[in-house]
């Protein structure tokens, strides 16, 4: 990451049809979590980071696409932080410490008690592969290929916000009670 800070990439392209098959009756991202949208929480998370930013929300087919658009249209970025829109209860903290994982490792991807979560950080070193991707799989061929060569850092972190994605109305109602529980 010789090149400064990496760029959180906010993907915010996606339909969301799970949330409105389950009875949303806006976009999940529009949909309100404590008074204000679920993106527009991401979004504060992302500023309060002091790391640059990118937001994707231009209609593509997949996350892949998404994801090698936003990379396209940040070529000067050091690497990248990959965070889906719909994760409002993420921490500005557990973005910086990607950030600063992604300095001695090609991938870092964060752990909140043993499940996966974003932002998936990748280095500049990652910057063709994701480049290239396509279709619904998102960045995972890129994590696969690195894991291959023992260039994945997986760092744990206390940020349940991390694993906390909006899909439905029960995954809204669940922020909502995890938000107050935080206050």
């Amino acid at each position: 990451m010789a090149g400064g800070k990496p760029t959180v990439l906010v993907l915010a392209s996606g339909r969301g049809e799970r949330f409105a098959a389950s009875g949303g009756g806006t976009h999940k991202l529009q949909a309100l979590l404590a008074g204000k949208p679920v993106l527009q929480h991401t979004l504060d998370a992302v500023a309060a980071s002091g790391l640059p930013w990118h937001v994707e929300d231009a209609g593509h087919p997949g996350m892949g696409d998404s994801i090698a658009a936003a990379v396209r249209a940040t070529p000067d970025a050091a690497g990248w932080l990959i965070l889906p829109g719909d994760l409002p209860l993420v921490q500005a903290a557990t973005l910086r410490a990607v950030a600063h994982a992604l300095a001695q490792h090609a991938v870092v991807v964060p752990m909140f008690k043993g499940a996966r979560g974003h932002p998936v950080g990748f280095s500049a070193a990652c910057r063709d592969a994701l480049l290239d991707l396509k279709g619904n799989q998102g960045a995972a061929p890129v994590v696969r290929a690195q894991a291959a060569i023992n260039s994945v850092a997986y760092v744990d972190v206390t940020d349940e916000g991390i694993v906390t994605d909006i899909d439905t109305l029960d995954d809204l109602r669940r922020a909502e009670a995890l938000l107050k529980r935080a206050q």
